[in-house]
């Protein structure tokens, strides 16, 4: 069954935050959260991760953390996410060691989620799926490549890119493992709880 992957906003305040990040986890409809925070200090990110860290394992969610390899093994966090232009995955292995998870981005190919998937990453993300403000990819991945990725190996992928509650169904109908989601979940005019399980409800169709 399709599970949601669940990816910061770009910019947080943590007192406010942390209230938002506990509606989404306390439904139980989070499988993995992702701090991804492209514009803020090291020192500043530092700060952040262990109350987020740590609220995330009372609920039993393993935190990711964006790009910042180093910082992942120092502060505890269960993995990274990586890009294309980020890290190698050889590298970001030998500091995490065997038993964190790494994502690799591979936008809308085959190979490149294949080279990942063949060197061990746990997870490969393809996407954009749609039109979305959080990040301009300029690739557009569609359910058929989850299709035939789900069909030629076991290895976990990720939707992302632009999904709604409203628009998963041919994701989740392709086998995506994951949908991995930031606007939609934040910005819901309910709250964050209310966001994550609106995707509850489509993951049980």
């Amino acid at each position: 069954m399709t599970q949601l992957y669940l990816i910061s906003p770009p910019q947080i305040e943590l007192v406010k935050f942390l209230p938002q990040l506990e509606s989404a986890l306390t439904t139980g409809l989070v499988s993995v959260f992702q701090l991804r925070l492209k514009n803020i200090q090291i020192q500043d990110l530092r700060a952040l991760i262990p109350s987020i860290r740590d609220l995330c394992h009372e609920h039993d969610v393993p935190l990711l953390l964006n790009d910042h390899v180093h910082l992942a093994a120092d502060m505890g966090c269960d993995g990274v996410h990586i890009g294309q232009s980020d890290m190698n995955y050889a590298d970001a292995r030998a500091l995490l060691g065997a038993d964190k998870m790494i994502g690799v981005t591979c936008h809308n190919s085959k190979d490149l989620a294949y080279d990942a998937a063949e060197a061990g990453a746990d997870y490969v993300a393809f996407g954009a799926f749609y039109p979305t403000t959080t990040k301009d990819s300029g690739y557009r991945a569609t359910p058929d490549l989850i299709r035939d990725w789900v069909d030629a190996t076991t290895v976990p992928c990720v939707a992302i890119g632009g999904i709604t509650a409203a628009n998963c169904q041919p994701i989740i109908d392709a086998g995506a493992d994951f949908i991995a989601v930031v606007s939609a979940i934040w910005g819901h005019p309910g709250g964050a709880g209310a966001g994550v399980t609106a995707f509850g409800a489509s993951f049980r169709n």
